[in-house]
């Protein structure tokens, strides 16, 4: 079987962390499927708070409830075939905690299993759910928002470099269409409103994001933004190695980036977003209907600056961004 098969990359990681439920599941325990466009080896504390929402449910995973991991290795083309999957096994519930493209591949595959997901964008307009507070149907989950704080971002990146005159985006395909447009008009608005200009740049493989940062380097761009996709989430060392190499100021989505080395991050929290999807899954294990429950918007954010890295890169943060910090890495 290929490496993609999570069912086969399973047996090898359990000892890092992953349930043994998918390797052996006791007769009449209801089954979860999990969705994740990205991949396995990067999400282990991803599933570890989909795990900790569950148990706030009263379900604990091998006892009285088996999950079923499905990872499309960035590659959107498979997820309708993993989706295919999941409902062919039977699940009672499929969590996709990783995007709309997940939560869409599903829903357009059933309309009687209940999904539960999360996303970056704005649910209504990605056309995941028709209302907020009635998601209707057998679908509802949580908005991180994640990808409508471009605007955040950029503000937060000004203050750090007042001076600064030329950013950069990077977007990533994985995004869809929503994703995309919503993103750029937003980071364009925000751009012209503090009289700056900012280039994007749409990356899909490894060799595009070496191309861009050398693109950026002949651009004389003097900071980027990398946006809140999982294509780019999983490439996080990559680009900060690439970041640190051309002594680039970049701003993150996701706290892991600047845990890893990676300079600011702000974004809602990634382990929260997924501890909801866990527990709106052990509600409707417990009976409830997915048409009943609200889709959540995120309330919990988080702005992480590295200080290490400022001072590798001979940056001094400023006392008013310090103070903003919800966490400040020595």
């Amino acid at each position: 079987m290929r490496r993609r098969e999570f069912i086969t990359l399973l047996g090898s990681t359990v000892a890092a962390g992953w349930p043994l439920a998918a390797r052996a599941q006791p007769d009449g325990l209801p089954v979860v499927g999990y969705l994740y466009p990205g991949v396995p080896e990067l999400s282990a504390s991803l599933v570890a708070a989909f795990r900790k929402g569950l148990s706030e449910a009263g379900f604990v995973e091998g006892r009285n409830v088996a999950v079923e991991y499905r990872f499309a290795y960035d590659d959107a083309a498979r997820l309708p075939e993993l989706a295919a999957e999941l409902i062919r096994r039977r699940v009672a519930v499929i969590a996709t905690p990783g995007g709309s493209q997940a939560a869409l591949a599903v829903k357009a595959l059933t309309t009687t299993i209940p999904i539960v997901f999360s996303t970056g964008i704005d649910p209504v307009q990605s056309g995941v759910v028709s209302s907020l507070n009635r998601p209707g149907g057998n679908i509802t989950g949580i908005g991180s928002m994640n990808v409508e704080l471009g605007a955040k971002r950029l503000g937060l990146l000004h203050e750090l470099l007042p001076t600064a005159e030329r950013f950069a985006a990077l977007v990533s395909p994985t995004a869809g269409a929503a994703g995309h447009e919503g993103l750029i008009a937003d980071l364009k608005a925000a751009a012209g409103a503090i009289g700056r200009s900012i280039d994007f740049v749409v990356v899909a493989t490894n060799r595009e994001i070496d191309t861009a940062f050398a693109t950026f380097m002949q651009k004389r761009i003097e900071a980027v933004l990398v946006s809140p996709f999982s294509l780019l989430d999983n490439r996080r060392v990559q680009l900060i190695t690439l970041a640190a190499h051309h002594r680039l100021p970049t701003m993150y989505a996701f706290r892991d980036h600047v845990e890893a080395g990676g300079l600011m991050s702000y974004g809602s929290s990634a382990a929260d977003r997924d501890r909801q999807v866990g527990l709106y899954v052990g509600r409707i294990l417990k009976g409830e209907k997915p048409a009943d429950l609200p889709v959540i918007r995120a309330v919990k954010f988080e702005f992480v600056i590295n200080l290490q890295t400022a001072r590798t890169l001979g940056l001094t943060v400023p006392a008013t961004l310090l103070a903003q910090a919800d966490e400040v890495i020595e």
